[in-house]
């Protein structure tokens, strides 16, 4: 199967099989959506949905954030690791949004990535998910899956979103990002597949006879 092939097969099966493509982390605007986003650093987004009910039920916008300490903000995400840097970075950000953006969400990728705990893929899922920007965030699932299906190098995560970027048209961007990470969550699992076992590797590499060693994200 050539690349091109590969890719026309990816976009058309994850379709099929993710018609829908609903946001994982719970949110009711860009700012709670930013701040799940932020928490879900080095932690499932199940774990996320689990504390944000708590911490929004306390603040659940920028002005109301600023007002608590950092200490009771870090009370509450406690289960969510990395407590002490994530309650700062939220606090801190709050308070930017309130000094240099009215209190909304910035629909700006240079501007998110300026705030305290929002690198590029932060940034990313935010213009994608609350805006509707076309943007291609990469973590950890669909780093792997795209080393597994021939689509990258996978020297890093900003090579892999460069290769998926001129890969896939940008229409399908937001989509397939999303549909890309639950084919990872479902099928072609760290450890539940080594690029032989799922449908889509044995679909793109038929003759594959020994597991294919990734990069980590």
């Amino acid at each position: 199967m050539l690349k091109q092939e590969r890719v026309a097969y990816i976009l058309r099966r994850l379709q099929e099989l993710y018609p829908a493509t609903p946001v994982p982390l719970d949110h009711k605007d860009p700012y709670t959506l930013l701040v799940a986003v932020l928490l879900s650093a080095q932690c499932t987004d199940e774990r996320v949905n689990q504390v944000t009910p708590a911490l929004f039920a306390a603040a659940d916008n920028p002005g109301t954030m600023a007002t608590l300490s950092s200490e009771e903000i870090r009370d509450i995400i406690r289960p969510c690791g990395l407590s002490p840097q994530k309650s700062k970075a939220i606090k801190r950000l709050s308070e930017i949004l309130l000094e240099e953006h009215g209190g909304e969400v910035p629909e700006d990728m240079e501007a998110l990535e300026r705030l305290p705990g929002v690198g590029h893929k932060t940034a990313s899922v935010v213009m994608s998910q609350a805006f509707g920007v076309p943007a291609f965030p990469v973590d950890t699932h669909i780093h792997r899956l795209a080393q597994r299906w021939g689509l990258t190098s996978g020297k890093n995560v900003v090579q892999t979103e460069r290769d998926l970027k001129r890969l896939f048209p940008r229409e399908h961007w937001n989509r397939l990002h999303l549909q890309i990470i639950f084919y990872g969550r479902e099928y072609c699992t760290a450890r539940g597949c080594d690029g032989r076992v799922c449908e889509i590797c044995r679909t793109c590499y038929p003759e594959r006879k020994h597991p294919k060693k990734t990069r980590k994200a």
